[in-house]
């Protein structure tokens, strides 16, 4: 459970896809910098991606627990319970499962909890601390472009499209500046 643990986290103070953290291997993450390095991510490319410091302490810690699988064969971060490669459909198939175990109820059928979401809130939180703390929105785009590893800045607006609190706040900073000057 600590794989997952550890796995789910990381996935929700990153943004990082699914396939992207499983594809980590034991040298991706440099825990005296707080750095994970995504190689050969969407598009083929790479980017490091700076952790905070207590999301670094808890890949240190997974990697020093007792009871983590042993890696057999392989030099992936997060190992299944046979020590292998975790495989995408078997940490689908887990989160599902956990959801479930919680009781997290869909609010559609065609709208249920995804791993996928969790990149999407790490976009919009991102974006809502910036115009929380009177930061540049547009100026704070581009860095989360780039740290999702998105190759037009368009892929980032998709995620943010359906987000009503941001755009109350996008709505609110237009009323105070129409010309657009913050």
């Amino acid at each position: 459970m600590a794989t997952y643990r550890t796995l789910i986290g990381l996935l929700v103070v990153t943004g990082m896809r699914v396939g992207e953290a499983i594809a980590l291997d034991l040298h991706d993450f440099d825990a005296e910098q707080g750095l994970i390095t995504v190689r050969q991510g969407k598009l083929g490319k790479s980017r490091a991606l700076p952790l905070h410091p207590t999301a670094a302490t808890a890949v240190q810690q997974y990697l020093h627990r007792a009871d983590r699988p042993a890696p057999r064969h392989t030099a992936a971060l997060f190992v299944s319970t046979a020590g292998t490669r975790l495989l995408k459909r078997n940490v689908q198939h887990t989160f599902l499962t956990l959801v479930r175990r919680v009781s997290l109820r869909p609010h559609t059928a065609a709208c249920r909890p995804r791993l996928h979401d969790m990149r999407h809130r790490f976009a919009v939180s991102t974006l809502l601390d910036a115009y929380r703390q009177g930061h540049d929105p547009e100026a704070r785009l581009a860095l989360l472009a780039t740290y999702l590893g998105h190759g037009d800045p368009k892929s980032t607006y998709w995620y943010l499209s359906a987000a009503p609190e941001l755009m109350q706040l996008a709505a609110d900073r237009l009323e105070r500046h129409p010309g657009g000057s913050a």
